[in-house]
């Protein structure tokens, strides 16, 4: 694994994590992992995040945010056998597996994470397929040095088919944006308004356009912007039968790149800091200047001197909600106080 160093040069739905840092202190040493998940096999995939971190802390990180699905696996290419009207036997042995692969929270896995978190002294934010009964999350997990899990954030809105696979989630600041969540401005300013200071985007996005984004969100918060994606290949998936990647798998070679990666670290004055890296698997690290955030508000502050709030407002809604609740509970409740 190499590192690209940089250039010289349940709780609520929106979450933030202070990182206990000294305010004066200079700077943060972060790292976005670019790398594969192992599909399929969420104890080796496990065994590789460790490795990864362990390599991340190393060369003195303080901050590690891998990819978007690292634990459970972005399930690119297939459609588990969906069309409109119908489902087939093989895609639903397909969810079988993907189901079985997913990990609860909390549970055995983030108690591990945890663990590899304290071993290695970093904060740690990692994209994993969260498994809450039959229903898959696509879920952001954040920890801190000291080994604690501290909260998660699901991706409130999946793009595209991942509809039919994932469901819908009703101090140092760290968050986090899954994906095309980042292209939703309300989400957005919502994570401003907490204060966030460093944004972590895992993504499954590898193209060039997310480059511009990511870009703009730095800009437009004030904030560092850290994006991890996978480097995947074909032979990272499981071969045909197992996996196949819908109308693409004859074209395709065991070398075949499915995700090029893009990771990449921007300051929240636009400069990049580190990546964008297309190459392969890598740890791609940057000391951010904590200082760049004031620099940058200074220009602009969104939720600050250049917002309009006797013209434009935003309520948002920040605690999810269950989809069926008992009066019999409530009674039972409001009686126990009788």
């Amino acid at each position: 694994m190499a590192l690209v160093p940089a250039p010289a040069t349940d709780g609520p739905l929106i979450a933030e994590v202070d990182m206990g840092a000294d305010s004066s202190a200079p700077t943060v040493r972060a790292t976005v992992v670019q790398a594969s998940t192992v599909f399929y096999d969420t104890p080796a995939t496990l065994d590789k995040a460790e490795r990864l971190l362990a390599e991340a802390a190393s060369y003195g990180s303080q901050l590690v945010v891998f990819p978007e699905a690292f634990i459970g696996g972005y399930p690119r290419g297939s459609n588990f056998g969906v069309i409109i009207g119908n489902r087939t036997a093989k895609g639903r042995e397909e969810f079988r597996k993907y189901h079985a692969s997913a990990i609860d929270v909390p549970g055995p896995e983030v108690d591990r994470l945890a663990a590899m978190a304290g071993k290695y002294k970093v904060y740690l934010v990692i994209g994993v397929i969260e498994r809450d009964g039959y229903t898959l999350y696509c879920t952001a997990l954040f920890f801190d040095s000291q080994g604690h899990f501290l909260g998660k954030h699901r991706k409130v809105m999946p793009t595209a088919l991942e509809r039919i696979i994932w469901g819908f989630d009703s101090n140092r600041k760290i968050g986090a944006a899954i994906c095309w969540e980042n292209r939703m401005p309300l989400l957005r300013t919502a994570m401003y308004a907490k204060g966030i200071e460093i944004y972590c985007a895992p993504t499954a996005d590898a193209r060039d356009v997310w480059q511009a984004s990511m870009t703009h969100i730095a800009l437009e918060g004030g904030c560092f912007v850290l994006s991890a994606n996978q480097f995947c290949q074909r032979k990272d998936y499981p071969p045909p039968p197992d996996y196949v990647f819908t109308d693409l798998e004859e074209d395709l070679t065991p070398d075949s790149v499915v995700c090029a990666g893009g990771s990449v670290i921007i300051s929240p004055l636009g400069s990049v800091l580190a990546g964008p890296n297309y190459e392969g698997e890598a740890l791609l690290s940057a000391d951010l200047d904590l200082g760049d955030i004031a620099r940058a508000k200074f220009d602009f502050d969104v939720v600050g001197h250049y917002s309009r709030p006797e013209v434009f407002s935003l309520s948002v809604r920040d605690h999810p909600t269950n989809p069926v609740t008992f009066a019999s509970a409530a009674e039972k409740t409001e009686g126990s106080y009788k």
